[in-house]
């Protein structure tokens, strides 16, 4: 073997040896990739196989922003998905309501489908995954936006922060599930849980069309305990609905005749017939208690008038006695009465 063959197999072997090291130590991993491959814990494990379920099991995601939760669900051998965990979300940017444009500071809400391709493992927030933002329904919108994410570090500037520790399992799980030949999980994110209770407390919100629309999605999974198929038409989601044989559907035209399952329509026709009712009894309600708190408060205000034009009445009143009473007693300077002089009485005659 030549001198320059021997030297040029000792620097390969050298080269492939630091990359070893390198690789051991994280060098040629990249930042996140050894959060991004952490297993999940034995106990998440365990707790799966309780469940009837397994890592590479379907999954869903659900965030409720009020409540500041997000849930994962995950499908057992039964087919229905069931409550994983329930993590804390550390904050949430904007307030409730959808995401409208760049720079709002808001956190979107809708229905929304992660891919592997979404999913961050070099995130400067320790792990994350985008939301996709803005889907089919937001672009028939105009809405803009980019970079909402789910992520770690406990601090949100659009997105929705959670623990390092949160978004590592999350992630984890995400992970097994693309593993299990998954090609995407749905990601639905409510401003509360949909329930007519809560929509009666936000009655007099501009979003109530919107939110109503959404509810329609959240209210088959309440039915089936199966994330609906959703897409969009004359810009509003439809779920579990299927337009003609090879036509996909228009975000922005009218709807197409739909396909539905007759035995979901009518549970679902049930399930919104009831909490119609609900509702409109609790925005009664609301308004009620609303207008006794007006109506409370105008007293409280008539009162404390009052009360005020008598202190003020009471205090003029005292205020006259006192000055009357100073006249009474002097206190008022007078004029001196004039003092008469006695006339000196006359010196007898003296007797002779």
């Amino acid at each position: 073997m030549s001198t320059g063959l021997f030297r040029k197999l000792a620097a390969a072997a050298l080269l492939v040896g630091v990359a070893v090291t390198l690789s051991a130590c994280g060098g040629f991993i990249g930042k996140g990739n050894a959060k991004a491959n952490r297993p999940l814990t034995s106990a998440a494990v365990t707790k799966l196989a309780s469940m009837g379920s397994s890592p590479g099991a379907p999954m869903m995601v659900r965030i409720f922003k009020e409540s500041s939760e997000l849930e994962v669900w995950k499908q057992t051998s039964a087919g229905d998905f069931r409550l994983f965990k329930t993590y804390e979300i550390c904050a949430y940017s904007g307030d409730l309501g959808p995401k409208i444009k760049e720079g709002d500071r808001q956190s979107p809400e809708g229905f929304y489908t992660i891919t592997p391709g979404l999913m961050n493992p070099n995130s400067s927030y320790y792990l994350a995954f985008n939301t996709g933002f803005p889907n089919k329904f937001d672009r028939a919108y105009g809405r803009t936006g980019s970079d909402l994410m789910v992520h770690g570090d406990c601090s949100s500037r659009g997105c929705y922060a959670m623990t390092d520790e949160g978004i590592a399992e999350i992630y984890a799980l995400a992970r097994e599930t693309f593993k299990g030949g998954n090609p995407s999980f749905q990601l639905q994110i409510f401003p509360f849980r949909m329930t007519p209770q809560n929509l009666a407390k936000q009655s007099k919100s501009p979003n109530m069309a919107f939110w109503k629309n959404i509810k329609e999605g959240y209210d088959q999974f309440e039915i089936a305990k199966i994330p609906p198929r959703w897409d969009v038409c004359d810009r509003r989601y439809v779920f579990n609905a299927t337009g003609p044989a090879g036509t996909p559907l228009d975000a922005v035209a009218a709807c197409p005749a739909l396909s539905q399952d007759a035995t979901m329509v009518a549970a679902l026709k049930a399930k919104q017939a009831a909490d119609d009712a609900t509702f409109e009894t609790e925005v009664a309600y609301v308004s009620k208690k609303e207008s006794a708190a007006v109506a409370a408060a105008e007293r409280d205000a008539a009162t404390q008038a009052a009360a005020k034009a008598r202190g003020e009445a009471i205090g003029g009143f005292f205020n006259g006695i006192g000055s009357n009473i100073g006249n009474l007693f002097g206190n008022t300077p007078q004029e001196a009465a004039p003092v008469e002089t006695a006339t000196a009485a006359p010196v007898p005659a003296a007797k002779s």
